[in-house]
This record gives C-alpha cells, sequence and structure tokens, in this order.
C-alpha cells in the first residue's frame, strides 16, 4: 500500500503540468443589436512543446435567473464543434491563437444578458472563468445602466404579474426586466414610484425620492425601498423594465381628428409602421428627445405622451413620459407610430 501511494504521488509530481483559465474582464457591456466577444484563454505551466486535446465548453445563465444551458461544446486545436446551437444567437469559437478560447456573440438580443461560464477539461483536469454580459444604452455610454428604466402595470390594474408575467410584459413592450444597478441609476435622475415592481433578480423594489405617507412615511430617507425576493409564481406585483435602445423610429401620426385604439393601429398601418410599444416610446423620449404634450395610443392599449420640456398644461414639471392608464378602447385621441431602421423612408 504504502508502495502504490508514493508511486502515484511521483506521477503526478513528474507530469507537473498545471491548467490555467483566465477572462481578461469579468464584466462586458454591450450595445444591442451589436457584436461582443466574451473573453477566455487557457495556458499550461510550464508552457507545453504542442498542443493537448483539451474541451472548451460554454454555459449561460441568464440574468432573470432559470437553468444554465450548454451554448457551445468544441475540442481544442482540432475545432470539431459539438454543440453550436442557441436559437436566436451566433455563437463563433475563435482561434487568433493557441489557448484562445474566446466566444464572439453576433446581434445582441434584450434577453442575451446573464452569466456566461468558459471552462475547461483536459483529462481529469477541470477548470473555468466567467464573465457577466450586460446591455447598455447608447455607444458612447461606459456604464451598464446607460438606458432608460419605466415602471409598468398591468391593464387589468396593480399587482397582477408574477416574476414570469412580468418578463413576457417587458418583452412584449420591446424591453427587458430592469436590474437593480439601472433602478438604482434612474432613481439617481430622479424616478419616483411608489408601487413595488420585479427586478430581473427576483427582488420587488421601488424608488422615492420624496418620502410621504403611502410610500414607507415621511420618516424614511429617499432611496431604493426593498421586499426582498419573493416567489417568483405565487406573488404578484409590477415592473420595472428597462430599454436599452431605440431600433427604429417613434414619431405622431399627423391626422385631423382622434382615433379609437383600431383606428390608430390601421392609420399606423397605412402609413407603412406600426403602433408603438411602451418601451419604445420610453426610448424614443430618453434617446431622441421626444415632446409632444398631446396624449396618444400605444400598442398594449394605454394612453401616453412624452415631455422633454415641461411646460404649462403638460403635466408635472419634471421631464417624463405621463400616462393616462388603459382607457377603453372606443376613446379618441392620436397615435404614436414606429418605424423600424430598415423601413425609413
Amino acid at each position: 500500500m504504502f508502495r502504490a501511494f508514493s508511486i502515484v504521488l511521483f506521477v503526478f509530481h513528474f507530469s507537473g503540468v498545471r491548467l490555467h483559465v483566465d477572462s481578461a474582464q469579468s464584466t462586458l457591456f454591450a450595445v444591442r443589436g451589436g457584436n461582443i466577444t466574451l473573453p477566455c484563454r487557457f495556458w499550461y505551466e510550464p508552457e507545453l512543446s504542442s498542443p493537448r486535446e483539451v474541451r472548451i465548453k460554454w454555459s449561460w445563465l441568464p440574468s432573470a435567473g432559470g437553468r444554465e444551458t450548454d451554448v457551445l461544446v468544441a475540442i481544442f486545436p482540432h475545432n470539431k464543434q459539438i454543440i453550436c446551437d442557441y436559437h436566436f444567437l451566433l455563437l463563433v469559437l475563435r482561434r487568433d491563437f493557441p489557448g484562445d478560447a474566446s466566444l464572439l456573440v453576433t446581434d445582441l438580443h434584450l434577453n442575451d444578458t446573464g452569466h456566461y461560464r468558459c471552462e475547461v477539461v483536459d483529462g481529469l483536469e477541470d477548470k473555468s472563468t466567467s464573465v457577466d454580459l450586460e446591455l447598455q444604452g447608447i455607444i458612447n455610454c461606459a456604464r451598464s445602466d446607460c438606458g432608460v428604466v419605466f415602471p409598468y402595470q398591468h391593464p387589468r390594474g396593480r399587482y397582477n404579474m408574477s416574476f414570469h408575467g412580468a418578463q413576457q410584459v417587458c418583452e412584449e413592450q420591446d424591453s427587458s426586466l430592469a436590474t437593480f444597478t439601472q433602478l438604482f441609476q434612474s432613481f439617481k435622475e430622479g424616478l419616483n414610484w411608489c408601487n413595488a415592481g420585479w427586478l430581473a433578480d427576483g427582488t420587488v423594489q421601488y424608488p422615492i425620492t420624496r418620502p410621504r405617507v403611502p410610500c414607507g412615511g415621511h420618516g424614511l430617507a429617499p432611496g431604493v425601498r426593498s421586499y426582498g425576493r419573493r416567489d417568483r409564481h405565487l406573488h404578484h406585483y409590477d415592473v420595472f423594465c428597462f430599454s436599452s435602445s431605440l431600433q427604429g423610429r417613434v414619431y405622431v401620426l399627423q391626422s385631423s381628428q382622434k382615433m379609437n385604439l383600431t383606428e390608430a393601429e390601421l392609420a399606423c398601418e397605412e402609413d407603412g409602421a406600426q403602433i408603438a410599444k411602451v418601451g419604445q416610446l420610453y426610448a424614443a423620449w430618453k434617446f431622441t428627445g421626444l415632446d409632444h404634450c398631446d396624449a396618444g395610443w400605444l400598442a398594449d392599449g394605454s394612453v401616453r405622451y412624452a415631455i422633454t420640456r415641461p411646460r404649462k398644461n403638460c403635466g408635472p414639471p419634471e421631464p417624463g413620459v405621463r400616462t393616462f392608464g388603459f382607457p377603453p378602447p372606443h376613446h379618441k385621441h392620436g397615435a404614436f407610430c414606429y418605424k423600424p431602421q430598415n423601413q425609413y423612408i
């Protein structure tokens, strides 16, 4: 027994090669619709005279939680890909230099954010590193929170959405669930909202800049109030969505008369456009300075308008998107239309 144990120790020491895996950055920020390379590099100490066969695996855990999914498995250095299929992503294993296992993600979507893990397996040795990917709103912004956060209430009224329902609603409004970082940045910029809403990490929070009785009382300092984590199926709240970019143009439909919801939808279609979504209206207000004092229909059946230059008869003295809620669809209002970028005239 003693001799066998000694031999095992000798063989391990004799091999003496250690595998290292590292990422140059732990967090990366990208723009919706753009490309991003997630860095991963592996090497040996001491350096090998010829490359070994290793298995490289990239997996992804969404920001909103759920199951970790393998998005790419390949054998290095033979460039043999075993798995390279993930519905809306094009994933490419780079071969710029030996030991480069970086991942190229193209045409980024709203829900591509999350925790990506690069794992390298050499025989019995297994090392990994990870990268967090977040979206930002504009190309020249270096923060992960660039964009616009907006509260959203279901058409059926206050506190009507489970976590997964909230996630779906944000996607329907051309946005994604906001993170705490994004909500906190919006609070610092003046977002003041008393209703609690879901965030991407499964917590329920709300930002208060002007403390008052229904929102924690006058005795509490301004801040982001937290209910903590809630059951994603049983509990129901509103939601805070995040819009990271505008992939087209939102405009006010010029019409000689007001329209009901159905007429507004048809009028936008006749103009070669679609009726705008809530996330698109907020993005247009934030990124392009949309300013229009008359309320108009949106795709979810709500009526809103955007103000960048507060003035008399246009609501509160702060810039923002005003809402009239969800009036009966036969009521008459204007309309906000949206044209994708490739349909510009």
